[in-house]
Parts: C-alpha cells; structure tokens; sequence
C-alpha cells in the first residue's frame, strides 16, 4: 500500500533526516585522526596568547627578542632578585646547566662561574637571542656557555647528559610543553633536577599579565605528566614560585 504524508509530515522527515546528517558528521570530525589530541586551539581566546591550550591553562605569546632590553634592565636584581635563585640550586663545580629559555643568557653568565669544571648550555628558539649570548661570551671572556638552538619541540640536547635544567619565566611561553618537557626528561641525568621559576597565578595582586603567571597546582600537574616528582616548592622570592622537580633514577 502506497503511503501518504501530509506537508508538516514530510518537513518532519527532512529535518530529521538533515539532523541526522549533521550529526553524523560532526561524529565524524571528532572521531578523525588528531595528531594532537592534548592540545585544544580556540578561536575566542586572550590577546595576551596563542589561542592553544594545555591541561587547561592557555599557552602565552612569546616575548620576542626586541625585548631583550627588559631582559637585561638594571632594575631586575631588586625586582625579582634572581641571585637568590641561584644560591639555592646547590650546584657542584662538574654540573652541567641548561638554562631553557636562556633568552640574552641573563642567568647563565651569572651561573657560569660557579661552574669552573662545568658548563651551561644556554637553549632558546630564536637565533638572535643565541646572536646576543655569543656576543656576550666574546665581549666577557666567558668560555663555558655554549648557545644551543632549539626547535619548538625539542631542546635538542644529548640524552642523560644534564644534571639541572633551569626555567626562568619561560615555560608558560612553550608553544609545545608537553613534547619539550618530554625531551628534556630524557636529556636529564638520572636523579637530574629540574628548576621553574614562574611568577605566582594564585595572586591577583602580582602585576604581571595572567597568562605569564602560573599557579602551583598548574605547574605539578604539568610536570607529572612527564613523570617528573616534585620534590620542594621555596617562596623566597617576592613575587615568583621556586619548584624543583627530579627525574627518578631507573630501577
């Protein structure tokens, strides 16, 4: 028997039918391969960064090297007092640093001298700030800073040859933490350390743009995902957390 359908039967059917295909379709676009399913990228984001995503926290737009000159201003030591940074790092003369995100080498020159058997590998993606460092090197005679380019995603540094790996208000900027971080693990020595310093998300009162700020609980999580242990966080700076990580010796 042949059936009949009213008009509102059949606009029933066809919306039906369309749902139906948009449905399937968006199950479709969910369920294709991703090449980078711990990241999320929105189209609505903060100016202050790169619209990416990570466990959360949206990833900051990197500071160029025109500001270099902020890097270097003579008001940082009171500011942020990095000296003390280094005196709580308990470096041993034979260490070798990487100082991730090294920028104009601001840290690095300051540890190097601590480390007269050493060295610090001074890592960062732009090559004019590595341009600065080398510039700097030959300018002050210093000898045990080597520059290392690094890609987005790698450090691009020998495996298990690090014994500390220093992060300075850099790691919010990462454009791929996840696969850095990775990287970095594996250039750790066994029972290597990693320092991150980042100024402190859970105060609104620290002038400083919010996605260049980093909450404890933020950070933990991150680092554990690589399988890195938090081992102390010290608040002896004025207005940045201090956390230090190990990687675990193999059994």
């Amino acid at each position: 028997m042949k059936r009949q359908y009213s008009f509102s039967g059949l606009v029933l059917i066809i919306l039906v039918v369309f749902l139906g295909l948009l449905i399937n379709g968006t199950d479709i676009a969910i369920a294709a391969p991703n090449t980078s399913t711990i990241y999320e990228q929105h189209t609505i984001h903060s100016p202050d960064g790169i619209g990416k995503y990570y466990m959360g926290r949206e990833i900051a737009k990197v500071m160029g090297h025109t500001g270099a000159g902020w890097l270097e201003r003579p008001s940082r030591e009171t500011e942020e007092q990095p000296s003390k940074i280094i005196s709580v790092l308990n470096l041993k003369p034979s260490d070798v640093v990487a100082d991730i995100g090294a920028g104009t080498g601001y840290m690095s020159f300051r540890i190097a001298p601590l480390l007269t058997q050493g060295k610090v590998l001074a890592v960062d993606v732009q090559l004019e700030m590595l341009d600065i460092i080398e510039f700097l090197k030959k300018e002050n005679n210093i000898t045990n800073v080597e520059p290392v380019l690094a890609t987005l995603t790698n450090p691009n540094l020998t495996p298990a040859s690090v014994d500390l790996a220093l992060m300075v208000d850099a790691y919010h900027e990462f454009d791929h933490p996840r696969e850095v971080m990775q990287e970095l693990v594996k250039a750790l020595k066994p029972g290597g350390k990693v320092v991150l310093v980042e100024y402190r998300g859970e105060n609104p009162f620290i002038m400083i743009k919010r996605l260049h700020k980093m909450t404890q609980k933020q950070v933990r999580q991150e680092m554990q995902a690589v399988g890195l242990v938090w081992r102390e966080t010290k608040n002896l700076l004025p207005q940045q957390h201090l956390m230090v990580f190990e990687k675990q010796a193999e059994d």
